[in-house]
């Protein structure tokens, strides 16, 4: 097996793995009429729910990047895939609010442990001239997952209840984590995973903030998770009470069109961002400026126009310039940051990313019987847009990403971080 079929064969793999990880996250929100109907939660303990998730799943990525850097990205992507999955099963057999809750916490706490090392294993594998696509194809699966969990949870919670999607999502997961198992078993034949040096978590923290670019990168990741993850909780209700759609179209609706706009979107960027970085070193970085300076005046238009057809624009136009920034996040990091430190790096941005969308998601249910929702999209449009202006701050110069180039990884060998 070459190291070039291997490298996308971990793509393959980790895809699925990407897909459950956002199916078993989202589909709650398509279930939130069902969740008020049968268990009678209000709109406020709707929206903690998603931001008891956000917050666990912050506060723990740093920590979970640290220990998949320090102790094994492998051993961590298999069983935070096997943990969640059982607490997707608890999920369904939950009666009460608080069981609710603390189900949505553990499983923060399982899928933090993921995101953060798969990018950096990804990115491991796969070398300047193709990086930005490996983690677009990869991020694709996380579009999809989005879409089977909204317009497919909708549906099975239509037809057969709340519980049903998440007791035969639990299952697929349990039985999936056989074969991401054996896959790594045999890949550490082939290739020793990667471990560093020891390390203090607060040493690497503080290293990654020393980093020209890494706050920032911090702050607008922040601002786009911002709009992220307000779209991802309100909207299927937002559509439902606004547009007067059935159940299983505002959750198709809702996740559909941005998801299928973003894969394009993803691909697209990732290919671009790999010729661009080509012939300029923040050729990944304009990149994402082009995204995010796309997708916030079509977020801002959607908490605005009562058009059907201007929706549907506005959907697909956001979902396309998130795809730009999604692929190109870990292939900007890995221009700054040394091999050993991304996995932490990129927990630091779910950190806070989660903090700040998940006091918006919180917010947007208070905003809802003040101001509409309507509001709440375009509060979050306005943030977005001074997002993308902040990435220009960043400069990856070629002298820096030459000088980089020569740092030796932990193993001995020259990592490139050139692009």
């Amino acid at each position: 097996m070459t190291a070039s079929y291997q490298a996308w064969l971990l793509v393959a793999l980790l895809w699925v793995v990407a897909l459950l990880n956002y199916v078993d996250r989202q589909v709650i929100f398509s279930l939130f009429p069902l969740l008020s109907s049968d268990l009678g939660f209000s709109s406020v303990q709707l929206g903690l729910l998603s931001t008891v998730f956000l917050w666990v799943y912050g506060f723990l990525s740093p920590v979970a990047g640290f220990v998949a850097d320090r102790f094994g990205r492998a051993r961590l992507i298999t069983y935070s895939l096997l943990v969640w999955s059982v607490v997707t099963m608890l999920t369904g057999v939950s009666s009460t609010y608080m069981q609710m809750v603390a189900a949505r916490a553990l499983m923060g706490i399982s899928e933090a442990c993921y995101l953060p090392a798969a990018l950096a294993k990804i990115a491991e594998h796969h070398g300047p001239g193709t990086r930005s696509l490996a983690v677009g194809l990869h991020q694709s699966g996380l579009y999809v997952g989005m879409i089977v969990g909204g317009a497919a949870g909708g549906w099975a919670g239509q037809h057969y209840g709340w519980r049903a999607p998440f007791l035969c999502l639990g299952a697929v997961g349990i039985l999936y984590f056989g074969v991401v198992h054996l896959f790594f078993r045999r890949e550490s034949h082939i290739k020793p995973e990667s471990t560093a040096s020891p390390r203090r978590f607060t040493a690497a923290v503080r290293e990654l903030f020393q980093l020209p670019g890494f706050t920032t990168m911090t702050i607008v990741f922040s601002g786009v998770a911002i709009a992220n993850w307000l779209v991802y909780t309100w909207l299927p209700l937002y559509l439902y009470e606004r547009f007067q759609m059935s159940l299983a179209s505002a959750g198709f609706t809702a996740t559909f069109y941005i998801q299928a706009a973003s894969f394009g979107g993803i691909i697209l960027g990732g290919l671009l961002a790999d010729r661009w970085s080509a012939r300029t070193a923040r050729g990944r970085l304009y990149t994402q400026v082009c995204g995010v300076l796309l997708s916030s005046p079509f977020l801002f238009l959607l908490g605005y126009t009562s058009s059907h057809a201007l929706l549907i624009t506005a959907l697909v136009l956001f979902g396309a310039g998130r795809g730009f920034y999604d692929c190109n996040t870990m292939p900007v990091l890995c221009q700054i940051a040394r091999d050993d430190l991304r996995s932490t790096g990129y927990g630091i941005f779910n950190f806070s990313g989660c903090l700040f969308g998940g006091i918006m998601a919180a917010m947007a249910g208070v905003l809802r019987g003040v101001v509409g929702l309507s509001a709440a999209f375009q509060i979050a449009a306005v943030i977005l847009c001074v997002s993308g202006l902040l990435l220009l701050r960043i400069r990856l110069t070629p002298t820096l990403t030459q000088r980089q180039s020569q740092v030796p990884s932990p193993q001995g060998r020259v990592d490139s971080f050139s692009v």
